[in-house]
């Protein structure tokens, strides 16, 4: 039996979509504007005729990125920190999560825990004892210092262990019987079934370590050491045409101000761009499931 759609509800759906269209556009107007700029000349960039399509195609800024070596190292940096920084989070996550999933009578201690992890939520030490604890244990100038300190999430722990809460009681007692320790339980049972948690707090940490900017200034004392926002934030203040060799002089020409930064922001965005559609069925499932307490 067919059900026919009602006018006012075809009508709906037709509006509802032009306006959902409507918004996409424009969140994505932004980042197409910075990409047309990143590809039109300095001249066009300047005088502002570029809006959502380049003017005077050139891949000048591009190759201008490219060729910085302090950008490439700064690129590697953050390259490293995502990599480390989201493994070794993760798998912290993971081990604090699964025991504070547990009920009081199977963990004595695991409120006391609990309120000890929230309790940093809503206070922490302050910026400089931070800072001094990272010096004491010489971590300053390393990339130790990017990564550690934010290496344990409490939002991204309380999201995986409701995760884990909502799992049947039955899969981890049907286990046990058959002579399965908790972290064969955890590892075997918990970790593939939290697949979508996992890829929510994985994405969220991803994102964290690649956007952060202001602990790259605090903790690195040379640029060098920099990872890529905060070497965009502080050093790429204007244009520097020190490493275009002088037979280049037509590539300085096509070159600007705007085309260079844009060019840099939009290389910089790229990766999480990339990834993020990926993650997204896992991302919407994992985040739902996780924020409803089992």
């Amino acid at each position: 039996m067919t059900i026919k759609t009602s006018l006012g509800r075809r009508v709906f759906v037709v509006c509802n979509f032009i306006f959902l269209a409507l918004l996409s556009f424009l969140c994505l107007m932004p980042i197409i504007h910075i990409l047309a700029i990143s590809f039109s000349s300095g001249a066009a960039a300047a005088a502002g005729k570029v809006t959502l399509w380049p003017v005077e195609f050139t891949t000048a800024a591009y190759n201008n990125v490219f060729g910085k070596p302090e950008y490439l190292r700064a690129f590697w940096v953050s390259v490293q920190r995502v990599v480390l920084g989201t493994s070794l989070s993760m798998f912290l996550v993971i081990l604090t999560a699964y025991p504070l999933s547990k009920e009081s009578h199977q963990f004595r201690l695991r409120t006391w825990y609990a309120w000890f992890f929230v309790f940093t939520i809503l206070f922490n030490g302050g910026l400089i004892p931070t800072y001094l604890t990272v010096k004491s244990l010489g971590l300053i100038d390393t990339l130790w210092a990017l990564i550690l300190p934010t290496a344990v999430p409490v939002f991204n722990v309380i999201l995986l262990l409701n995760f884990y809460r909502s799992l049947p009681k039955e899969l981890e007692e049907s286990s046990r019987i058959d002579g399965a320790g908790h972290f064969t339980t955890l590892w075997k049972i918990y970790v593939p079934l939290s697949l979508p948690a996992l890829a929510t707090t994985g994405l969220f940490t991803m994102v964290g370590h690649w956007n952060s900017w202001f602990d790259g200034m605090l903790y690195m004392n040379h640029t060098e050491n920099y990872p890529l926002q905060t070497f965009l934030q502080t050093v790429i203040i204007q244009m520097d045409f020190r490493f275009i060799k002088a037979e280049n002089a037509e590539l300085m020409l096509k070159l600007s101000d705007r085309t260079s930064r844009a060019a840099q922001i939009f290389v910089a965005a790229f990766p999480i761009l990339i990834v993020y559609p990926f993650l997204q069925k896992l991302f919407i499932k994992g985040i739902v499931m996780g924020s409803v307490k089992g």
